[in-house]
């Protein structure tokens, strides 16, 4: 049976008279990457900063395992670990010195050495932290926020600015600390970093919850779960297109024709194709991506003026 770590139920929160989270309400189980997801400025990073006791809700409940982030902040600060979006050290402080000093805020912390070299930083222990690259940085981070041997651990925007080889290194280094046994929290406007790593994600839009599911869920929820691409032999009428069933949507870009739609367009446009005698030259059939269930689930969203 799972237990949830963390729990957010209703929660609100305004700057200057503007709604930046507007009644979010998710539950993290215990061993789970939940993943936040959403474009810059939905209300992601100031809903995980309630949860760390970092801003006081203006409404709304949250816990972290059963605690209240801001009057039980000192306990929760020792069973939950935190990456922050805008984290940085003084630049001539060494690695040695990060490790040495973040553990000393804890009673009880994780030894840092074998903690720096599972995370590949034992041969930086001297560098100092202006000298390391992006990647090595977000080492760095990742171990300091596990220093104090937390049960969650929130990761925000971990990946940004690293290139595409160091952004996959640090998505294994997120599964290696799932694996160890911590929940892992991770917000990301990432769509790729969150298909690939989270077992269930709450996507926020405009401070509200969109959707919340697995990656597979939301992908299945998205009206466009198929796309069908093809260059046709011949074009195909328009209004025959338009007529297909469960089409979701179509494109035409320099010759090649794209559909997003379901199973039973993808048999539609195949009789289509032949009752016409029109050839498809490079037919494509693929499962969406999170991209682009995201996209469908957003736009809906504000079509439909209320969440998904």
């Amino acid at each position: 049976m799972y237990m949830s770590v963390i729990e957010v139920s209703d929660l609100r929160k305004s700057y200057g008279g503007r709604t930046v989270v507007d009644g979010v309400s998710f539950a993290v189980e215990e061993g789970e990457i939940f993943g936040i997801l959403g474009p810059n400025g939905a209300g992601k990073t100031t809903t995980v900063e309630c949860v760390e006791g970092l801003r006081v809700p203006d409404g709304g409940r949250v816990r972290v395992t059963g605690l209240d982030p801001v009057a039980d902040h000192d306990a929760v600060s020792r069973v939950l670990g935190a990456q922050l979006q805008q984290s940085e050290l003084q630049p001539k402080l060494t690695v040695r010195e990060a490790l040495e000093m973040y553990a000393a805020f804890y009673p009880r912390p994780a030894d840092w050495r074998p903690l720096a070299e599972r995370l590949g930083l034992t041969d930086r222990l001297d560098a100092r932290f202006g000298k390391l690259s992006g990647g090595q940085k977000q080492r760095l981070f990742i171990a300091l926020a596990l220093i104090g041997n937390p049960r969650v651990v929130v990761l925000d925007e971990l990946t940004t600015g690293l290139d595409p080889r160091a952004r996959r290194d640090t998505w294994q280094l997120i599964e290696d600390v799932r694996a160890s046994g911590v929940t892992v929290l991770l917000v990301t406007h990432f769509m790729e970093e969150a298909q690939r790593l989270c077992d269930r994600i709450a996507v926020i839009d405009k401070g509200r919850i969109a959707a919340l599911d697995t990656p597979a869920g939301l992908i299945h929820r998205s009206a466009g779960a198929t796309v069908i691409s093809f260059t046709p032999s011949a074009p195909l009428p328009e209004d025959a297109l338009n007529a297909l069933p469960a089409l979701a949507s179509v494109d035409h870009k320099e010759g090649r024709v794209t559909l997003a739609g379901t199973d039973e367009t993808v048999n539609a446009v195949i009789t289509l194709l032949a009752r016409s005698h029109v050839t498809a030259h490079q037919l494509r059939v693929t499962d969406a991506t999170l991209d682009d269930a995201f996209l469908d689930l957003t736009e809906r969203t504000e079509a439909e003026g209320r969440p998904a």
